[in-house]
């Protein structure tokens, strides 16, 4: 059994995605974090940098003790490779998959971040900021539907790549993005829209969260973060 540490966010589906699709036993442990439970010692001691998601598998190949996972990429390396499954096991595949992972974690992940707040919850709204991140979302989109361009998936078959970077595109509105405008980059994003496994994991908490949506107080707690 794996304890899932887990917020509806493009990082939490990204391993809810993963688990459904590997078919694994998980059992959820909601983070609220506009709630700040992310801060709580029990969580900290899995995750330091006190982000979800994390992860810690009570069954690791080889047996032992359980072994906690956090960071969104650093989980879905694990997954895969506890499961032999959605990153190839040969050189050229396996680091096509990883380095397409690693541009989502360092690229595509904080830039598309950054547009959607300066787009949605900056107290004031920067013009500079706004164009810059949502240019720059506009430049990462074109790299995707390039890439796209000649292939099915992101690595060439199905991969933990394509479950990292699917997330962050389903916002594409709120970023300033048009999917038409990359053809290549909508057909990929319909093809894994339609999977189950894709379905069932990006309604995990969805709606329930959605109802709730962010107050004055949440937003502190994920705008307002220090050392401290």
């Amino acid at each position: 059994m794996i304890d899932l540490y887990y917020w509806p966010t493009p990082n939490g589906w990204k391993i809810s995605i993963a688990l459904e699709e590997m078919e694994l036993a998980y059992r959820v442990i909601p983070v609220n974090i506009g709630r700040g439970e992310q801060f709580k010692p029990e969580f900290l001691a899995i995750s330091p940098n006190n982000r979800m998601p994390a992860i810690v598998d009570h069954e690791p190949a080889g047996g032992g003790a359980p072994i906690s996972v956090f960071e969104s990429g650093a989980i879905l390396v694990y997954l895969a490779e506890k499961t032999g499954r959605f990153l190839p096991k040969d050189l050229r595949g396996r680091f096509e998959a990883l380095q397409w992972l690693f541009w989502q974690m360092g690229g595509l992940g904080p830039m598309l971040g950054q547009a959607h707040h300066f787009r949605q919850y900056a107290p004031e709204k920067i013009q500079y900021a706004i164009d810059r991140y949502t240019n720059e979302t506009n430049r990462l989109y074109g790299v995707l539907n390039k890439r796209l361009a000649d292939r099915e998936f992101v690595a060439g078959k199905y991969s933990i790549a394509d479950m990292a970077a699917w997330p962050w595109i389903v916002p594409h509105e709120r970023q300033g993005q048009k999917l038409e405008d990359f053809p290549h980059l909508q057909r990929w994003y319909d093809t894994l829209k339609a999977r189950p496994a894709v379905q069932k994991g990006f309604s995990l908490m969805r709606e329930e969260v959605r109802a709730s949506g962010p107050d004055e107080q949440a937003r502190q707690i994920l705008f307002g973060q220090k050392a401290r």
